[in-house]
């Protein structure tokens, strides 16, 4: 683990521009450079760099980061090897600190994030160890393809057979943090026993390059063929995609994405040098599946199985796109021939074979049409009815303005009517793009949590001004307002402010990438302001929130409830003291 205070004194020597610089050319623009988005295709830079703030941020696709975060998404880096290279480059040496595990059964809501990164560090470890020890598991690793190079760099193991191998990779196989982190299941009679046991192990890595879990694939015949570890603290199925981060440079080489089903599929596919391929964990294709990919490329290609099963599950990857598309990206499908996956084709047909597959795939339009008038009669009145009341719900999520012009007339056409009577009956609206609608009338009535974030953000030495209250932390945080917590939570440990780039690094890995894509431009906009002007602000957010905060439970007391989120004496203090309270101030 590297010490918080080394990576914000690391991004504060570093120069992003002098990082950037070395892989793309940049062009003066005022105050900032710019430069085309090395993350999409375009042909007018949007892709701009602020040496004041050392930060990058892309107005076309959302891209933004520190130094740190230019590495990883541009070089592949994981997180840790993505700090090393940043250090090098200035001089400075990456203090690590020895990985901590808990001694028992420590009180509280479960081990943190910290400490289940380390324990499952330590466990990839041991398993990587065991692999080059275990005969049997390297014997079927080659009887699959797979050379020495790809098991290291893909960072496979082992899990022995027998039921607490794991006692010799810990001191203390008692530790509460092996069952949080998915490592040990502890049955009702108390007893442990390792989770994972005589399987290939393949280590979940996450954006920052640390080991969040575990796939385990059988070497015989049993069942289940792949093992997944539970969700956990730091692990959520649904937000992965495994062999993203190998795969980071391959995907900008090759202008794609493939998404398999299996791990086997990913390092198979990778022994023949197709690099830009990742799997979902054993889960449907997510929304946030979609988000990270369309970040990262132009196109994706979605590889099912030929078969009934793999169509529904292509179809439901649909369902989960069409609202994220974008006009000038591109989401396809890929089906293979009966009997085979990925990494059956090409180890009998080849890399060139598998690539002319993956040309050919299907337009995610075509894919959609085709499935929608399969189960009907378009020859009849009925028939074009249903189709039309099947189109509807997945026309109306698509927002990306030209593509869906298209869509729609196709399957007017396709039903004998004309656009207008299909937008008409079907209550369409004109689609518009997310980024017509002004900043200011999009924050109106927004989170108050989220403009204090945003505020913060911009200019983050008031985050002082946040920690001198207790704020009040509301029932149901919105996703912003959990970033504000994290964010305070994150900087206790600091001597001194964050810069803007330093409050972005505390953030990653703990879940907040799309939120903060959300508000980057908002927080752009407000960098305008100066410090005194977003003082007043930050003050006046406080202000609403212990107002809002006091008159619930002033409320609650009238109707005689009790209020265990009443504001602390401090916070009560200070209400009393803020000028214009009988006015709150308006803070967007």
């Amino acid at each position: 683990m590297i010490p918080k205070s080394f990576v914000q004194e690391l991004l504060g020597r570093a120069d992003i521009v002098d990082v950037i610089e070395s892989h793309l050319p940049l062009k003066r623009a005022g105050t900032n450079l710019v430069a085309c988005c090395p993350f999409h295709n375009e042909k007018t830079p949007s892709f701009t760099v602020s040496p004041s703030k050392q930060f990058y941020h892309c107005f076309g696709c959302g891209a933004h980061g520190s130094a740190i975060g230019f590495l990883m998404e541009y070089s592949g880096y994981g997180y840790v090897e993505a700090i090393k290279e940043l250090a090098s480059r200035v001089g400075m040496q990456v203090p690590e600190i020895a990985a901590r595990v808990d001694t028992g059964h420590s009180a509280g809501v479960g081990s943190d994030v910290e400490q289940l990164t380390d324990v499952l560090q330590r466990a990839a470890q041991f398993y990587k160890a065991e692999l080059k020890r275990s005969e049997r598991a390297i014997a079927y690793l080659k009887s699959r393809g797979l050379t020495g190079d790809i098991a290291a760099r893909f960072h496979l193991g082992y899990a022995p057979a027998g039921w607490q191998n794991l006692n010799a990779a810990f001191d203390n196989y008692q530790a509460r943090s092996l069952v949080d982190a998915g490592l040990v299941i502890q049955g009702e009679d108390g007893k442990r026993y390792d989770r994972f046991r005589d399987r290939i192990m393949f280590p979940i890595v996450s954006q920052r390059g640390q080991v969040i879990g575990f796939g385990g694939r059988v070497l015989d015949k049993s069942e289940p063929k792949y093992l997944n570890s539970p969700e956990t603290p730091v692990f959520e199925k649904g937000r992965e995609l495994y062999g993203l981060p190998q795969a980071r440079r391959p995907i900008r080489d090759a202008g794609r994405v493939l998404v398999v089903e299996g791990y086997m599929d990913v390092v198979a596919l990778a022994q023949f040098e197709v690099g830009y391929v990742c799997a979902a964990l054993g889960t449907a294709t997510t929304p946030w599946h979609v988000q990270k990919l369309l970040r990262q490329t132009d196109e994706i290609v979605f590889c099912f199985d030929g078969d009934t099963a793999g169509r529904k599950a292509a179809w439901r990857a649909l369902e989960n796109s069409v609202a994220h598309l974008q006009d000038g990206k591109q989401i396809k499908f890929l089906f293979l021939p009966e009997q085979d996956d990925p990494d059956s084709f090409v180890r009998r047909e080849g890399k060139a074979a598998f690539e002319t597959l993956i040309d050919a795939a299907m337009p995610l339009s075509e894919f959609a049409l085709k499935h929608l008038t399969a189960t009907v009669d378009m020859g009849s009145a009925e028939g074009r009815a249903k189709f039309l009341q099947d189109a509807k719900p997945l026309v109306k999520q698509i927002s990306a303005p030209i593509f869906a012009l298209m869509l729609r007339k196709r399957i007017a056409e396709l039903a004998g009517i004309t656009q207008t009577e299909l937008e008409q009956r079907l209550e369409l609206k004109t689609p518009r793009r997310g980024n017509e609608v002004p900043a200011r009338v999009a924050r109106k009535g927004s989170d108050p949590y989220a403009k204090l974030l945003e505020r913060v953000l911009a200019e983050p030495t008031l985050i002082e001004e946040l920690r001198a209250v207790s704020l009040p932390v509301p029932a149901n945080p919105s996703a912003e307002a959990s970033a504000l917590f994290d964010l305070l939570e994150e900087s206790i440990e600091l001597d001194h402010a964050p810069t803007f780039a330093g409050a972005i690094e505390l953030l990653r890995g703990r879940g907040h990438e799309a939120s903060l894509q959300k508000i980057m431009k908002d927080v752009a906009d407000l960098q305008r302001l100066s410090t005194a002007e977003l003082r007043v602000e930050v003050q006046g957010g406080i202000q609403n929130l212990l107002a809002e905060a006091e008159k619930l439970r002033m409320t609650r007391a009238a109707q005689g409830i009790s209020s265990p989120g009443e504001l602390s004496a401090e916070a009560r203090a200070l209400l009393k003291r803020a000028p214009g309270l009988e006015k709150p101030v308006k803070t967007g």
